[in-house]
């Protein structure tokens, strides 16, 4: 009976052994079974105020349509300051949003290019970088040895696709803000940055645009850096209108740079029934002529030169004056003075005849872009009551400026003397303005059959909703070339060869460019605003140990609360006491 009843014993223990197995076999099973069908879906919320983390409508448009894999390179890493880590995980974030709404179509790594131990390897790998097109900054970095040294930063990223690499430089390096501020707006940026050229390099058809020839324009050489980078966004060509209908209408937008011939009627007729089919025009001439090569010599005269575009500008909505703009706030020339008699030396002055524009920061072409600079610019007045078009001026002068009219002499000498500050004053001077809207024809009621000789010709008396942006300064597209023997090599847009400090020129004009063909509501991404929040520095200084001690101590009494309060709730229960 004893034995039956241990056989009985030994077998429940079997079953109970069996069962308590399988409960964890299956429990195991609908945990990873579990797992598995939570990870076919994703559920992501932000809940941050200004929704810094939600990808817009367009973005996920674009990279929900990517075909081909993209891989991007981040030269963001290793040792950098704290400002720069919080942009490299900004970036590392929007990364991984990209990817996932993109199917995971978006690779990406961090590579630091001062890695390499040997000199000679990293100068190498910097060089590499600048050939490729990214901007480095040199920062101050702190040795162990209390001491400082400079540092070479490449913030910006290289995007491959399909044979195709293109540069980003998402760091603004506004040098009027503070470095907060600029890590702020590159966050803004960051966006806009990436899915602008993402949706460049992977669209089935590229924007072509045109550079307007044929009235003595800008030579080539002194657009090349825009037109180089033009073309990672669009195919850039130049030629001569001739007088022939039509051919513009391939193009999605034309650039009249410069010129110092006037338009003949034929031409206007073009460029006019080129903007009514709906074409798109940036505008970039004055009325005044300044010779500023012969400013070598010590004084030049600026001349009244009317193009015969007058009439044109006027129906659309906008006039170029013929003035010239001084500015106190203004970039220096460099003036070779005598110093202890003889010996010469060269110095800086404020040269009030290059105004530095203050770009509007309401408007996504302007928004946080450094000032631009420009040389004897004009002013724009806005003109008519038509209410079917739209006018935003996006870059004015400072509140201390005036204007001159022609003929005038203009001398360096007026450099060695100070201003005198109280004749400044007017502000907030127009000089380049957005003009929207259905424009009016400048021929309606002209015999245009006695302006071109195309029998086939048909005139259209209003244009489709389109877009055109006037500058009153030709030089604000014109680069610097340098020169030695029979080359000649551009230099960068806007900027300063003697300080190296780069205005907002060229992101001024290929924002320009990008805002009159936008089809996707890309740019408005750049009118995105995330709160700047930074610590009161005075209550750090003063509440410095109040909020040390309780950081420190506070989760250590914490935790002993908690044990002694598990302790006594043990004894009360076991002990009843």
């Amino acid at each position: 009976m004893e034995e039956k009843l241990n056989m009985e014993n030994r077998g429940n223990n079997l079953n109970t052994r069996v069962r308590a197995w399988m409960q964890f076999i299956l429990i195991i099973a609908g945990i990873i079974i579990a797992a598995s069908a939570v990870s076919m879906f994703s559920l992501r919320i932000d809940l941050t105020e200004d929704k810094r983390y939600t990808l817009s409508d367009p973005t996920r448009n674009i990279l929900e349509s990517i075909k081909n894999d993209i891989f991007i390179q981040v030269y963001l890493d290793g040792e950098i300051p704290i400002p720069l880590k919080r942009l490299k995980r900004s970036v590392q974030e929007m990364l991984d949003e990209f990817r996932l709404a993109s199917g995971r179509r978006i690779d990406y790594e961090f590579i630091n290019p001062s890695e390499a131990d040997d000199l000679k390897d990293r100068e190498k790998q910097y060089q590499y970088l600048l050939g490729k097109g990214l901007i480095p900054i040199n920062i101050q970095a702190s040795d162990q040895e209390g001491g400082s040294t400079q540092k070479i930063i490449f913030p910006g990223m290289l995007i491959n696709t399909n044979g195709i690499e293109v540069p980003v430089n998402f760091l603004k390096n506004n040098q009027s803000l503070s470095s907060e501020q600029n890590i702020l707006h590159s966050v803004e940026g960051l966006e806009y940055e990436l899915i602008q050229t993402i949706s460049t390099i992977t669209a089935d058809t590229v924007y072509k645009i045109a550079f307007v020839e044929g009235h003595d324009e800008i030579p080539e050489i002194e657009t090349a850096d825009i037109t180089l980078n033009l073309a990672k966004y669009f195919t850039v060509d130049r030629g001569v209108i001739g007088g022939i209908p039509g051919v513009l209408d391939n193009y999605s937008a034309v650039i009249v740079a410069g010129p110092e011939k006037e338009f003949s009627e034929a031409d206007k007729l073009v460029l006019d029934q080129y903007i009514m089919n709906g074409g798109k025009v940036l505008w970039l001439f004055e009325e005044v002529d300044v010779n500023s090569d012969s400013l070598a010599y010590g004084s030049t005269v600026g001349l009244y030169r009317p193009l015969n575009l007058e009439d044109l500008l006027f129906r659309y909505g906008a006039r170029i004056n013929p003035v010239v703009i001084q500015d106190l706030e203004c970039q220096p020339i460099r003036l070779m003075v005598m110093s202890g008699g003889q010996r010469q030396q060269v110095v800086p002055a404020p040269w009030v005849y290059f105004p530095l524009l203050i770009p509007v920061n309401d408007h996504p072409i302007t928004r946080n872009i450094n000032r631009v600079k420009s040389e004897f610019a004009n002013t724009i007045d806005t003109v008519g009551l038509d209410g079917s078009i739209r006018k935003k001026v996006l870059l004015h002068t400072s509140q201390f400026s005036r204007t001159l009219s022609p003929p005038m002499m203009i001398s360096l000498k007026e450099a060695e003397t100070l201003p005198d500050e109280e004749a400044f004053n007017k502000k907030n001077i127009p000089v380049a303005v957005l003009l929207e809207g259905v424009f009016p024809s400048a021929f309606t009621n002209r015999p245009v059959n006695k302006i071109t000789e195309d029998r086939d010709f048909v005139f259209r008396k209003e244009s489709k909703p389109t877009r055109m942006i006037v500058v009153a300064d030709a030089d604000i597209i014109r680069n610097e070339v340098r020169r030695a023997g029979n080359e000649a090599m551009p230099l960068t847009l806007g900027q300063d060869k003697y300080t190296g400090e780069v205005f907002g020129n060229r992101d001024f004009l290929l924002n320009c460019l990008n805002y009159m063909v936008d089809d996707k509501g890309i740019m408005e991404l750049r009118s995105r605003e995330l709160k700047l929040r930074l610590l009161n520095i005075g209550m750090v200084k003063n509440e410095k140990l109040k909020w040390q001690m309780i950081n420190t101590l506070g989760p250590i009494i914490i935790v002993l609360l908690a044990g002694f309060a598990y302790t006594w709730a043990r004894r009360k229960k076991y002990t009843g006491y």
